[in-house]
């Protein structure tokens, strides 16, 4: 089968087209054949490489996939050939105790595709058949490989934050992936959003989506947010910014306020000041994913059109090199997605 494939780090040039075998599936999986693939940041550190972190390479990037079923193994149950689906991004081993508790994200041998096992940047895909969903006739693929992992993301980050009516949440970086969802998803749990975002067009797409404030980050946006706060500062702040943002951030959140964040896209470490985290009783939460039953959750939410996809732009899979670049450029708002069946 044709396969993208990352052997070593390095730029776009490292995203090699290659003939890979196709995969064989265990009695619990299913064969996917590829239509479309969603591309997010971890994919760009898959292939750059990070600091301390040994990514098992050779791998076939895509944590986002969506197509059609071909196979399904004999224990692979509830699925069959020429099923529609979209793939659950993470998985882990069903029978240990997180598993069983309903916190596989938190199993030590949690996985996701294209990170940690050949995700949907190929012809064909293996999965297990219980990380499958199930996508609807009115969906089209593209849209279903911009939803799972970053829609996961925001509702466990806005559950694990306590995001209820009437809190006021301030949300970075509003045309990344992970908060184009996020406003959406504080919105429907009735929470007030301030966005900010480095251009006047991504505040304006940011308004569509929901948020009721919007601040340009490349003014004064510390100031700009205590105008909008009459509360003594924001009850929420979802970040996965990092250094850029966070000295900023614990000077708006109010007492008892919480910092929730799912990434660091501007350094690993940040100052923290322990007597405000006390005095102020903050608490700063990590999420990294989510767990099925999230993902599962949020699905229902957008198969039934109470949140959307938020898709950028549609590449031709040959163009994968051209769409790495192009998010790394952060032009785009939302997801970028590649059409798998365009070689």
């Amino acid at each position: 089968m044709k396969a993208v494939i990352v052997r070593e780090h390095g730029g776009v040039e490292k995203l090699l087209f290659e003939e890979a075998d196709k995969p064989r599936i265990k009695a619990d999986e299913v064969l996917v054949a590829v239509k479309a693939a969603g591309i997010n940041h971890l994919d760009l550190w898959v292939r750059k490489g990070v600091p301390g972190h040994k990514f098992p390479l050779p791998m076939i990037p895509g944590t986002d996939v969506a197509g059609d079923v071909v196979e399904a193994g004999p224990l692979a149950t509830g699925f069959k050939a020429g099923d529609r689906v979209a793939v659950m991004p993470g998985f882990a081993d069903p029978l240990t105790e997180h598993s069983l508790s309903g916190q596989d994200q938190l199993s030590r041998d949690y996985g996701i595709f294209g990170e940690t096992r050949n995700g949907g940047c190929a012809e064909f895909m293996d999965a297990p058949a219980r990380n499958l969903m199930r996508l609807p006739s009115h969906m089209s693929y593209s849209d279903a490989a911009a939803c799972p992992l970053v829609f996961l993301t925001a509702w466990t980050m806005l559950k694990k934050a306590g995001v209820k009516a009437n809190d006021l949440v301030l949300m970075h970086a509003a045309g990344s992936g992970v908060t184009s969802a996020g406003i959406q998803l504080a919105k429907l749990l009735g929470a007030t959003v301030i966005a900010t975002a480095g251009s006047e067009e991504k505040l304006e797409k940011a308004r569509r989506l929901g948020a009721d404030f919007l601040v340009n980050y490349r003014q004064d946006w510390v100031e700009e947010v205590k105008k909008l706060t009459s509360k003594g500062g924001v009850d929420v702040i979802f970040d996965h910014v990092g250094p850029d943002t966070f000295d900023g951030d614990m000077k708006l959140i109010k007492w008892g306020g919480r910092y929730v964040t799912c990434g660091s896209t501007t350094g690993g470490e940040v100052k923290l000041n322990l007597r405000a985290l006390f005095f102020k009783r903050i608490s700063l939460i990590g999420s990294t994913m989510g767990p099925k039953a999230d993902q599962i959750e949020v699905w229902k939410l957008l198969t039934s059109g109470k949140v959307r996809p938020v898709v950028d732009r549609v590449f031709a899979i040959r163009d994968i090199r051209e769409a790495h670049s192009y998010v790394e450029s952060r032009r785009a708002f939302g997801k970028v997605v590649l059409d798998a069946t365009q070689w």
